[in-house]
């Protein structure tokens, strides 16, 4: 019996593996090939051809688009991470009906698609001057991550003892010594989960891209390689490319810290 369950566990992962890799496979494929070779996707070609990611490299300007792309996500999650684990401590440890209130609102925030009030949003940014700016963008993308960060440290820090606290507290140390000394320490799952989340999904994004970068010199990938599919639909090969380039770097920031992330995760959300 237990044989059998062994054997469906691991066909069930072959067959998931097989789902999540093809695509995938395809997408190397196609990226591979030259412009006369119409072979099938599923054969792999017998000249492989690296120029399509040179070409693609240098006639979308891939070099500004991932300068753009690593600016706006690595600001964002710096200082979502040190305002959201700032924020947690003190809504986790002191537990009063005015940080209730607090924390009640942060996570309603969670809610809200940014969709439904892209409008005075554009307008506010407008105001601003913040529209194609750097500072703009950073901006929108921390008042949407920080309700989420707060949420994921405040349930992991609820896990934390306060004896520890108190113990530190008894040997000299301040709050803020506490913090930096003891509980940042054990934020790292939690930390590596949020950059996980939010990096994807600064990395992906379209529609705050889309509205508030509309120069082309401030294009992330996602609306660069939607431009650049339109422009060159005859050549899916450089787009194939393209793709590509654009997934490696949010691709090896996930490998590196995927042994934090289902711990992380679990800590931080479901005990929280």
């Amino acid at each position: 019996m237990k044989k059998t369950k062994k054997v469906l566990l691991y066909i069930t992962v072959i067959i998931v593996s097989f789902i999540y890799l093809v695509p995938l496979y395809i997408l190397l494929n196609v990226a591979l090939k030259g412009p006369k070779e119409l072979t099938s996707h599923w054969i792999f070609p017998k000249n492989v051809i690296f120029d399509n990611f040179t070409n693609v490299w240098v006639e979308a300007n891939f070099g500004r688009i991932l300068l753009n792309n690593l600016v706006i996500t690595v600001s964002v999650l710096l200082i979502v991470v040190i305002i959201g684990s700032f924020a947690a401590y003190p809504l986790a440890r002191r537990k009063s009906k005015l940080n209730n209130f607090v924390y009640s609102l942060i996570v309603s925030c969670m809610i809200v698609p940014a969709l439904t009030i892209l409008v005075p949003l554009y307008r506010i940014m407008v105001d601003i001057n913040g529209i194609n700016t750097y500072w703009g963008i950073i901006l929108l993308h921390t008042a949407f991550g920080l309700p989420f960060a707060i949420f994921l440290y405040t349930g992991f820090i609820n896990t934390i003892p306060k004896e520890l606290d108190e113990a530190a507290v008894i040997d000299g140390c301040s709050r803020f010594g506490v913090f930096f000394r003891i509980i940042i320490h054990l934020l790292k799952p939690t930390t590596a989960t949020l950059m996980i989340i939010n990096g994807v999904a600064l990395w992906n994004d379209y529609q705050f891209s889309l509205f508030f970068l509309q120069k082309s010199k401030m294009q992330t990938f996602t609306v660069a390689l939607s431009q650049f599919f339109s422009q060159y639909t005859s050549n899916v090969h450089w787009v194939a490319a393209g793709c590509i380039i654009s997934m490696l770097p949010i691709t090896i920031m996930y490998l590196a810290l995927q042994k934090y992330f289902v711990k992380g995760l679990a800590d931080g959300a479901v005990k929280g």
